[in-house]
This record gives structure tokens, sequence and C-alpha cells, in this order.
């Protein structure tokens, strides 16, 4: 079976991890932050419990077997073993592109790269590697081991071979690929965001409480979420970056930042993983 190297421990990275193991790849997961790897288990049994509450799909995922396949690493020892690199870092130009350029000395040649962004160009990765017709952007869906799509993205480079391996790849982790084209934000952070934007304006404009404003979207548009509580799972500081990309590179005012998301970011209120966001955790 493929080693699976993961690139972050972050929200996304220990699911990615989690999912891997449980499908019965070896996986290394690695971080720069021994503090963050340290607490990685305790976070993945913490994950796997509520997971396993809310799906009876999950039922059969056994945290002491999953972690028992995750060697936890602050070096990239072993990933010139691995078949597929899954990077899954903080969303930010400066800290993806130190990374990619790391990936190009300790992989395999054979190896596949894959890109969990919300909204950075793949291409422009790519091109910091030697090999980027084998780098795809592979956008998993927050919380991993719940959601079936993933938006997998072809770069400029990107292969057939590669597309078909991450094709591959994904179903034997109980998962779709949905492949579009690289274009900044993709398909669904061009849509979400706006809406978990939006949501901040009529927060900050008063015209609702979050509560409300996520009311109408589960009982009126039949979303699973609303906007705030995913802004709170996926993280404001992420969110905040992501629009930050956004409208950089389009130059349109739809994707400015709400002032009051950048208050709360700097206030340090992210959401879930600080305890406080839209709402109190």
């Amino acid at each position: 079976m493929t080693v699976i190297a993961v690139v972050g421990a972050g929200v996304m990275g220990v699911d990615v991890a989690a999912t891997a193991a449980h499908y019965g790849y070896d996986v290394i997961l690695k971080d720069v932050n021994r503090d963050v790897l340290a607490e990685a288990p305790a976070i993945i049994r913490r994950n796997i419990r509520s997971y396993r509450m809310v799906s009876p799909a999950l039922k059969e995922w056994k945290a002491a077997e999953i972690i028992d396949r995750i060697t936890f690493t602050d070096t990239y020892d072993g990933f010139e073993k691995a078949g597929w690199i899954i990077e899954n870092a903080t969303e930010d130009w400066d800290v993806k592109s130190a990374i990619f350029k790391e990936l190009n000395g300790v992989c395999s040649p054979g190896a596949f790269l894959a890109v969990n962004t919300s909204c950075i160009s793949i291409t422009k990765l790519a091109a910091l590697v030697s090999r980027p017709e084998r780098v795809i952007g592979m956008h998993f869906m927050n919380p991993i081991p719940l959601k079936e799509a993933v938006e997998t993205v072809r770069a400029f480079h990107t292969s057939d071979e590669t597309i078909v391996a991450s094709e591959a790849l994904l179903r034997s982790m109980g998962k779709t690929g949905i492949l579009v084209r690289d274009f900044p934000g993709f398909v669904s952070n061009r849509l979400s965001h706006l809406f978990m934007n939006e949501a901040a304006f009529l927060v900050q404009d008063q015209v609702a409480e979050p509560a409300q404003i996520d009311a109408i979207f589960k009982q009126g548009y039949a979303h699973r979420m609303g906007p705030l509580e995913t802004a709170d799972l996926i993280g404001l500081d992420t969110v905040v970056r992501s629009l930050e990309v956004l409208y950089q590179n389009y130059q349109d005012p739809k994707f400015r930042c709400c002032p009051l998301l950048r208050q709360m970011v700097d206030a340090g209120l992210y959401g879930r993983k600080s305890g406080r966001g839209f709402y109190q955790y």
C-alpha cells in the first residue's frame, strides 16, 4: 500500500491523515510546530468520537488503529517513500511556496503532489517543482470524514496520468473527485466565501444575529450548516486570508473583506479552534 505524506497538522491535515490511515495507508504527518504534533493524536481521537456520533457510517473507525498507522514528525524523514504528498499548510503563499521548494528536494521522482488549498493558484505552486505535471489541487471539504466530494483542480501542467491517479487515490479513501480548472477560489470558494463574507456584513450592519442568518440557510435552503457556522469551522483567519487572495487576483470589490471579520481575527476570535467566533464553543 502506498505511503501518504501529509504536510500540516492543522484542522484539515489531521483529518486527511486520519482518513488515509483508516483506509489502510501508512501515513507520515509532518508539521514544523512540535506542540501541534504533540496535540494531534488527542485531536484525532476527539474528532473521531464526534464523527461517529454524527454518522453511523463511521462507527467502524477505530482511533487507536488509525493513530498507530500515523508517524508524527517535524522532519521530512520518510518522504522519499511516499507515493502521494498532500500539502495542507496555512492559506498563505509565502508558507506554501517555501514548503513546495523543500518538497522538490525530498520527494521521489515518481511522487504525486496534491495541494489542499481554498484559493491559491495550483499552477503557481507547481512551477516551483521540477515535475509540475505531477501536481494537482485536492481541495477536501471540511469536515473531511463526513464529506464525500473533493474538488480536484487541474493546473496548467497537470497531466492526465496525475488526474487518473488522483481519482484512484480518492476512491480508495471513500471520496469522489470533481475536476475543475485552476482559477483562484476554483468553484467552491468563489461561491462560499461570498456567502460567508456577506453574512458577516449582515451581522456588522445589525440586520440579523448569527443564529438567525444560519437558520435561514438551514431551514430555508436546507443547507446542513449556515455560512457563519461554516466560517467558524474553517477558521475566521483562514476565511480572511482567502478573501484577500480572491481580491488580489480578481480586483473585484465583491471580494472586499468585511471589516468585522478582520476585527474578530485581530481580537483572536478564530472560531472553533480558538473557542469563540460568531459562536461560543
